[in-house]
């Protein structure tokens, strides 16, 4: 298993604009997997899954994304500002609530997460408790997702020292980058299951 588009974004988020807006853009992923285990637990996913319509709209909605978010960071590390600021609103000036939805949005996004849940929650909710197996899985998905990105967020922004350099902010920029186009490429030209 390799790191996803959740993980770059949380690096790139942590690397650039700060251990706090890496934290963020964790909890909008968390919020992402805490709707898809509701999706899927409610059969929402599984419609998702079914239907080639929907789910080929997620999908190049979720590449187009994926390349935008690349693209954005292609153009810091050419430009070599490393979209890094210092002032606590982040990038461009821009409030923790915009990592906190591009964390959400590279989750809710991704149809593959539907896939996974999909294939993994029915297992776990019983005909009879639907209700309450759906929330214990969905805190158990949303802890555990948690728990990972935080320190992804922690780990990346204690070396904030590092990052504050313009090559290696280059190189961080651009390393993303070109993860998040080809996540976006093999997204788009990924088939369905």
């Amino acid at each position: 298993m390799s790191p996803g588009p959740d993980f770059a974004v949380v690096v790139r988020r942590s690397a650039t604009s700060g251990r706090a807006h890496g934290m963020v853009a964790a909890v909008g992923i968390s919020v992402g997997v805490f709707a898809w285990v509701v999706a899927a637990a409610t059969g929402v996913a599984a419609l998702l899954a079914a239907s080639a319509v929907a789910f080929t709209v997620v999908k190049i909605v979720g590449a187009v994304y994926l390349l935008y978010l690349g693209g954005k960071a292609l153009r810091s590390a050419l430009r070599g500002d490393g979209g890094l600021r210092l002032d606590v609103a982040g990038p461009g000036g821009r409030s923790p609530w915009a990592a906190f939805a591009e964390g959400l949005l590279t989750n809710v996004l991704n149809p593959k997460a539907a896939l996974f849940f999909v294939a993994l929650v029915p297992q776990f909710v019983s005909p009879g408790a639907a209700l309450a197996d759906t929330l214990v899985l969905s805190l158990i998905a949303l802890a555990g997702t948690v728990v990972w990105f935080l320190t992804v967020a922690n780990v990346v922004g204690a070396l904030r020292a590092v990052f504050a350099k313009r090559a290696v902010r280059r190189a961080v920029d651009g390393l993303t980058g070109v993860a998040l186009v080809a996540l976006g490429v093999n997204l788009a030209a990924s088939g369905r299951p």
